[in-house]
């Protein structure tokens, strides 16, 4: 990668962390604000270490690392620097099962939100398809058993990717929804700070899993993932105690990023079926969505 790819690859990826996770973050102030300021300060000092390293840079490693098993745990970080054509080839030939199983994923997520989750409408027919929501099932079944059966023609590996994307999807989804529901009992009742420092490091774990299967449709590297996605979490812990109302404010941020997850994932998905999108592709498309979600949001909230 040339030194513009690098760059544009790290800003898009900390763009998509930001805009990704603001939900995360307003859940991080609501607790916060529960806490004392020794636990706070903690939590945004200290807490960063798990937050950057342990989930966004052991995630993606790992990932890596279990779909080229062959290249060892040192080859699997350092293995988009290599010079060795081997170690290319390896990777070339496991990335379709990380673009599959991560493109059904982020695709899932998105129609999830489309039909299921409660939203400021940005874009006209958003508002027709929640009314519709219970058909989210029936689509997803639908979505899910087409890919599978295109894969199985290709890969039956690719089938079984698919169906790895689409589990990974539900267990998140049900911590997420577990941890939604255990944020309000949890403000609302005298808890010690330590159980919620815990509790926000187990949800930010697991809201940063969209963003770290979402950072593959930019880049395989492990490396800019981890600065990329280092750079946004850093960020959204800044917004979580200087900024957060006002981030509230552009309320269309939130469709700009469930947007780029739908678009990163087909990007993925083709990418698994062997249409190879260029990597500059991923950055210009999630600037260009953000952007526009960005502007609609500003123009509502100087109104």
């Amino acid at each position: 990668m040339g030194i513009f790819s690098i760059i544009l690859t790290i800003l898009g990826l900390s763009l998509f962390e930001v805009t990704g996770s603001v939900d995360n973050a307003i859940i991080n102030a609501q607790v916060l604000s529960s806490m004392q300021q020794k636990a706070k300060k903690w939590f945004l000092t200290w807490g960063i270490f798990s937050s950057v390293f342990l989930v966004r840079g052991v995630l993606p490693w790992l990932i890596i690392w279990l779909t080229t098993p062959s290249l060892g745990p040192v080859g699997a970080l350092t293995a988009t620097f290599s010079s060795n054509p081997l170690v290319h080839q390896a990777i070339l030939r496991s990335s379709p099962l990380l673009f599959m199983g991560g493109g059904i994923f982020l695709v899932l997520l998105f129609l999830n939100w489309l039909f299921l989750e409660e939203k400021n409408y940005g874009v006209k027919g958003e508002e027709f398809i929640y009314s519709q929501g219970i058909w989210f099932y029936a689509l997803a079944s639908l979505f899910l058993t087409g890919i599978i059966y295109i894969a199985i023609k290709v890969d039956p590996l690719l089938a079984l990717a698919a169906t790895v994307g689409s589990s990974a999807f539900f267990l998140t989804h049900g911590f997420k929804e577990n941890a939604q529901k255990s944020e309000k009992r949890l403000i609302n009742k005298v808890s010690s700070d330590l159980s919620k420092i815990l509790f926000l490091e187990i949800i930010d774990a697991t809201f940063s899993i969209d963003e770290v299967l979402g950072a593959f449709a930019f880049t395989l590297s492990v490396p800019l993932i981890l600065i990329g996605n280092g750079i946004g979490a850093v960020v959204v812990r800044q917004l979580t105690v200087s900024n957060i109302e006002k981030i509230k404010k552009y309320i269309y941020l939130e469709n700009g990023a469930m947007y780029s997850i739908f678009f990163l994932g087909i990007i993925m998905l083709l990418n698994s079926f062997g249409f190879l999108i260029p990597e500059w592709f991923s950055p210009i498309v999630t600037f260009l969505v953000v952007g526009y979600f960005f502007l609609k949001s500003r123009a509502v909230s100087a109104n």
